[in-house]
């Protein structure tokens, strides 16, 4: 047995109270024990929360050493529980498993609870790995058995781990344990390359030699692995039910949800960690695990005498699936352990004694200004001429605040990066950027390190888990393109029908490819997929009252020439308010690339794709002398607060002042901060107004903002009431609008002619959304979800006690914290105490906005720092303060809220990497009205990440568009559908602008129809997925130029391989395109013998050019009705074919213009 100690100094003066040692102190002794043992070093801790704050505050202290820190991470899943672990568990999971018994020297942190789950044996991992290597053989069908045989499941595109895709040639892996999934060339059975590439681009990173791929669960699949577990089935439960669902799903093949607890089935005999462990092992046992595996071990006892008695999901006993608490003791004592203990011990056969102390109350004094006499008072206590004192503070601009109020207390630190340069350093006083939640002094090194929590107490912030995110240029904002059957759609010459899918038909003896629409009297029609710009979705509410077109009537043509008439009112209209704005100057700001590029490099995290095109947007439109009002839709943590602090410093570095007004005061209090820790290495004052201060501190804040001082302001609608004076405002920006009333718009309204406005929101309301289609504001989306964000599993359940219960339990088990959403402030404080009897682990705390404003910031930050677990709270949360480890929502009588809304408060859990739950209860018994029912049906159906813009569209179905200009308007949305209507909007607006008479037929600009009589189509054997190949024809069809095909070309080839003929094709029949709407040409016909061009009216081709062809060779060419030009040309083949055609064009094109 071996003791590490944390003995006490008997020099430090006996006054000084040491208690027990905190986490970063023990995760200090831990990292210098493993560093000086060559073997594993294992730390037990008491939960899943111990286990995050010991892998952080470990790596801080390893940071640069070769030492590498593994966690077998728990399942985030209750004993017996209904529910599988996330596959990014399982991965991690599996990677540790893998590599812990060969590891020689390295750090392991588990829980308990983690401990005592009876695991996979030992050599099923090794089993089921295989290795692949550039040059090997590799037979593709065998290889895609290999893969179903160890689990994958396969899919059209890999995105997540243990799927994979194969095409031709191409087969896509993502391994499970590795970061980004694999591309393997095969040319014959040979791999001729390895290639990762990225999950949302699907583009390739860089060249590999070799990969290794780990089974894709912690079960077996295969069809022996079945019997054997339906066989010991039938014998540990003779007496269940034969369509017992579990039971039933392993016999067909299918992983039911919570299979892990029965393991045990699956194989002869189960292995634990223990078996997993290299032979040179020491074991660490921090305090509480026999408490904590104790309690673990009669809640897996409770759940299983509560459910033991489902004969539709018997129970294996707790010994079988578990390890006892004796047992896991028993197996502990048989290790080498090293006890963490604050005393020595002389009996002990190997001490080691760190003497490592937590630190004193030395916070600072608030009475007064702020006085570090507590500090000082230490640090005279324990100085000498070799001691060292480290400062960690949470975030750069924290860094900044403490090491002014240092300096001014006679201590001038020197920024140090990390652990490893500190202790190399020679200054006296060091700081650097750590969540440490307590400090430490280690006498033995005379080192102390302070935490900021320490000196000022904890400080609410807001940490993002963003990674680098690709360009996806997939993501053309959830378009048109992504059609599900029986959606309804617009063509704009049949009227409203609904989608049915692709189909392939054969035509002059060619394959081609075409959208089912299904109109009136069962009527089909076929849209070939080059005429995807005929078609639209209908997108008007009401869905079940819309009469499909009948085909041959013209009822539709009248429907559009009586909605056009009103169009071209509501055109002139939008013209003179188009006019009024564009009449405005507002103030164009200073374009300092220098300061502005040193701004963007201090951003911690990688720009997404759209999250940069709406930062760009934003900076063009403060450049320019037009007045900004631009709309940033983009969903809940997707980047858009990013979006406003660059253009708060395009403003304010041009000598103008910002106000970000926000609807709540926790999220004031949370910008704050967050705008503080951004512009920290700037000389620019943010200050913030709102119920947390007091009058004389809003005085001052009011009378700097009049002299200038305030360079950004940040503020609830208290700014909307008061008359306060601006000396030099230049931005406002609108952080969810849709929370603002009507009276507060209307002032905010009176200043978009003098300044600028930006404004930010998840979902937008109707009206907003219906403006910005309008253009009467511009709109940027931001759709790209940061990485490895998790989208929040939904749920709409009946009232029921059982269901909350366990959903709390759950999310407590893996260390996280729960809102229970119940908007009655009567009542709440009785819910909460029914919450705590009905789950008594819980510890229950209540937030609302009729609690003193103290009190409420109080226990937002004592949640933020998990001092409790369970938070019962009215809507006041839905713009708060964002909390990483609360990742369950139960919303009570979610019949009552609406879309936006609903979308909101969801949005409070899922800001971290864990699988989050939202639960929306509704009444038993009560009847909802319909579109009650339709809202809860969108928000379930809509759980995918970047869902607020669909929910905002499906909330403007729901609801229809509000009042732009007037009433009229809606009748004829209705009738025409919503796209439609804006497409022909937009179109007569172009249309007056050049001084012509708008025309109902004139809604798109003539699209050249190119038929070559051979086929040109994306094989459903190449790209099966529909959805995939409608966006790729939809953005063929939107390639502007030569080079755009070029590189979708080679991104098509890259992900899924070499293009077949029919979609080589498809390219240059694109070509063909380009070039005829450069010409005026509305088609382009050609066969074996002839063909032919027809000129539209407004034809950019000189009339004598075509003239020439004629004269020239009048048995080749002929002109017909005016308007066309027929060719009588050999085109037997396809090359022929384009040549020829290029070639008259060419002839056309020169010197048109």
């Amino acid at each position: 047995m071996t003791k590490l100690n944390f003995s006490f100094d008997k020099t430090i003066n006996a006054k000084t109270n040491w208690s027990a040692l905190s986490i970063s102190g023990t995760a200090l002794a831990i990292a210098d024990y493993a560093k000086r043992f060559c073997g594993l070093t294992v730390v037990i801790a008491s939960s899943a929360n111990e286990v995050d704050a010991y892998m952080s505050s470990i790596s801080f202290f390893t940071l640069g050493d070769d030492l590498p820190i593994y966690r077998l991470p728990d399942w985030e899943t209750l004993p017996y529980d209904i529910f599988s672990p996330h596959q990014d568990i399982i991965s991690e999971r599996l990677a540790t498993l893998s590599q812990l018994c060969s590891v020689s020297h390295g750090i392991l942190v588990i829980s308990v609870q983690t401990m005592m789950h009876r695991l996979i044996p030992t050599d099923f991992v090794a089993s089921r790995t295989f290795l692949h290597q550039v040059g090997d053989i590799c037979e593709r069908a065998k290889f895609l058995s290999q893969l179903e045989y160890v689990g994958y499941q396969r899919a059209d595109t890999v995105f997540n781990c243990g799927e994979y895709a194969a095409r031709g040639s191409i087969i896509d892996v993502f391994p499970m344990g590795a970061r980004t999934p694999f591309r393997i060339d095969l040319v014959d059975d040979e791999i001729e390359s390895l290639r990762l590439f990225d999950v949302d681009s699907q583009r390739t990173i860089k060249k590999i030699n070799d990969v290794s791929i780990l089974p894709a669960k912690e079960f077996p699949m295969d069809r022996k692995s079945i019997n054997h577990f339906l066989n010991r089935w039938c014998v540990m439960f003779p007496k269940s039910l034969s369509d017992t669902p579990i039971y039933r799903d392993i016999a067909n093949g299918v992983a039911p949800q919570g299979i892990e607890y029965f393991l045990k089935f699956f194989f002869e005999n189960m292995s634990t960690i223990f078996d997993y462990l290299p032979p040179k092992t020491n074991i660490l046992s921090l305090t509480g695990i026999e408490t904590a595996s104790e309690k673990f071990w009669e809640n897996i006892t409770s759940r299983y005498d509560d459910f033991k008695i489902d004969n539709h999901r018997p129970l294996i006993p707790p010994d079988e699936v578990f390890i006892s608490v004796a047992e896991l003791l028993q197996k502990i004592g048989a290790l080498r352990r090293v006890f963490l203990t604050g005393t020595s011990d002389s009996n002990s056969h190997e001490n080691h004694n760190f003497r490592i102390h937590n630190l004193p109350n030395i916070s600072v004094d608030k009475t007064t200004k702020v006085s570090f006499v507590a500090l000082n008072t230490f640090l005279k206590e324990i100085d000498n001429d070799s001691l060292k004192v480290l400062f960690c503070a949470d975030s750069t601009g924290r860094r900044e605040i403490l090491i002014d109020l240092l300096h001014q207390s006679g201590i001038t630190p020197k920024v140090c990066e990390d652990w490893k340069k500190f202790m190399t350093s020679s200054c006296k006083y060091a700081i650097t950027i750590c969540d440490l939640e307590r400090g430490f002094f280690w006498a033995d090194k005379n080192l102390c390190v302070i935490a900021e929590g320490e000196l000022f107490g904890k400080q609410v912030m807001q940490r993002r888990r963003r990674s680098k995110i690709s360009k996806a240029p997939e993501q053309i904002f959830k378009s048109l393109a992504e059609l599900q059957p029986d959606t309804l759609v617009v063509h704009i010459e049949h009227g409203i029908g609904k989608y049915c899918g692709l189909k392939t038909l054969p035509i002059d003896n060619s394959s081609q490819e075409f959208l089912e629409l299904s109109y009136a009297e069962e009527a089909k029609l076929y849209v070939p997929v080059t005429a995807l710009h005929l078609i639209s979705r209908f997108g008007a509410s009401n869905h079940e009252n819309v009469i499909l077109s009948r085909l041959g009537s013209d009822k539709w043509e009248k429907a559009k020439e009586k909605a056009a008439k009103q169009i071209r009112d509501t055109a002139v209209e939008l013209l003179d308010i188009y006019s009024r704005r564009a009449s405005k100057t507002g103030y164009a700001c200073k374009d300092d690339v220098d300061d502005y590029n040193k701004f963007c490099r201090e951003f911690p995290f990688e720009e997404t794709a759209d999250q940069n095109e709406a930062i760009q947007a934003v900076r063009q439109d403060l450049l320019s002398s037009r007045p900004m009002d631009r709309l940033i839709c983009g969903d809940v943590g997707f980047g858009k607060t990013e979006v406003a602090m660059r253009a708060a410093f395009t403003v304010v570095n041009s000598g103008k002042q910002a106000i970000i007004l926000v609807p709540t005061t926790l999220l004031a209090h949370q910008h704050t901060e967050n705008f503080r820790d951004r512009f920290s290495n700037w000389p620019i004052r943010v200050e913030s107004l709102s119920r947390f201060k007091t009058q004389a501190e809003q005085r001052l804040i009011s009378l700097a903002l009049e002299s200038g001082s305030v360079d950004i302001l940040i503020t609830t609608h208290k700014l909307l009431h008061q008359d306060f004076q601006f000396s030099r405002l230049g931005l406002l920006v609108i952080d969810e609008e849709h929370r603002f009333g009507v009276r507060q718009k209307e002032k905010i309204k009176s200043l978009r002619s003098r300044v600028d406005i930006l404004t930010l929101t998840a979902t937008p309301i109707p009206r907003t959304l219906n403006m910005s289609m309008n253009r009467l504001r511009d709109l940027s989306i931001i759709a790209t979800p940061p990485a490895k964000r998790l989208s929040v599993k939904t749920f709409v359940r009946k009232d029921d006690s059982r269901v909350v219960k366990e959903a709390i339990l759950r999310e407590i088990m893996r260390g996280g914290q729960i809102y229970f959403l119940h908007n009655d402030v009567k009542s709440i404080e009785r819910t909460a105490q029914n919450l705590s009897e009905l789950v008594p682990e819980a510890f229950v705390k209540i937030a609302h906005g009729q609690m003193r404003e103290r009190d409420l910031e109080r226990v937002m930050s004592e949640f933020y720092h998990k001092r409790f677990n369970v938070l019962v709270c009215t809507t006041i949360i839905e713009t708060g303060i964002d909390v990483p480890s609360a990742n369950t929502i139960i919303i009570n009588r979610a019949d009552k809220f609406g879309l936006a809304q609903l979308h909101q408060l969801r949005g409070r859990v899922g800001r971290s990497h864990h699988q989050a739950y939202a639960y929306l209860m509704i009444p038993v018994g009560k009847i909802m009205n319909a579109n009650a029912s339709k809202r809860l049906e969108a928000i379930s159906m809509s759980d995918y990440l970047g869902s607020g813009f669909t929910l905002a569209t499906n909330d403007l179905e729901i609801r229809g568009a509000g009042e732009l200009l007037g009433d009229e308007q809606s009748g004829h949305i209705t009738n025409i559908g919503f796209t439609l209507y804006h497409e022909m909007l937009d179109s007569a607006v172009k249309a007056i602008r050049r001084g012509e008479e708008p025309s109902s037929i004139d809604v798109l600009k003539e699209v050249v129809e190119v038929n070559l009589h051979l086929p040109a189509l994306i094989p459903d054997s190449y790209l099966p997925d529909v959805n995939i190949r409608l966006t790729l024809y939809k953005r063929i069809a939107n390639c502007q130029t030569n080079q755009d095909l070029h590189d979708l070309q080679v991104e098509m080839i890259d992900r899924f391989g070499l293009l077949p003929e029919s979609a080589k094709m498809l390219f240059r029949m694109a070509e063909l395109r380009q070039i005829g709407e450069n010409l005026g040409i509305t088609k382009i016909e050609a066969g074996p013998a002839n063909g032919r061009l027809c000129f539209g009216k407004k034809t950019s081709v000189n009339p004598v050019k075509i003239i020439e062809l004629v004269q020239n060779n009048p048995t080749k060419f002929r002109l017909r009705s005016n308007d066309q030009l027929s060719f009588s040309l050999p085109m037997e083949d396809a090359d022929m074919r384009i040549s020829q055609i290029r070639i008259i064009m060419d002839h056309l094109m020169i010197e048109t213009n």
